[in-house]
């Protein structure tokens, strides 16, 4: 595999990761890294963007829900929007740094669409949030291989 299609796949496995589609970025990135065959910060960077670029997507389909909600192949169920949007209003703006985490943190980035939250805003905590994960991520695996 050419490093070029290895990259590529790791970018889709986390974009795919931070939709509601069922994916393990993480599982990707640490085998990567483990191997030792690639860049640890070229790693950390595209699955950040991938899994940013997912989270986007999801920011803006946020801002159409009304529109999407109620056809079958929409990714957000009515009880996962509605858990998220509580704890949204819960702990605003901030709690888009938990966008990392499993269940809530997908449909936290719709919430953020649908509520209407500023672009940039959402981007750079998103950006935090899902690039600390990824480094946290990392320094474990690298720590232990």
């Amino acid at each position: 595999m050419t490093a070029f299609c290895a990259y590529a796949g790791l970018f889709l496995s986390a974009l795919v990761a931070a939709t509601i589609l069922p994916a393990q970025s993480e599982a990707v990135l640490a085998v990567m890294l483990a191997s030792k065959a690639y860049s640890a910060l070229l790693l950390l960077a595209v699955a950040s963007a991938g899994n940013v670029l997912g989270a986007v997507i999801n920011w803006f389909l946020g801002r159409e829900v009304r529109r999407f909600a109620g056809r079958r192949w929409f990714p957000v169920t009515p009880a996962a929007l509605q858990s998220a949007s509580k704890w949204y209003h819960r702990y605003g703006r901030w709690s888009l740094l938990a966008s990392w985490l499993p269940v809530v943190g997908d449909p936290l980035t719709v919430v953020a669409g649908v509520l209407r939250e500023p672009f940039w805003s959402f981007l750079v905590l998103v950006t935090i949030g899902k690039t600390a994960r990824y480094a946290v991520l990392g320094w474990i695996v690298l720590s232990w291989t």
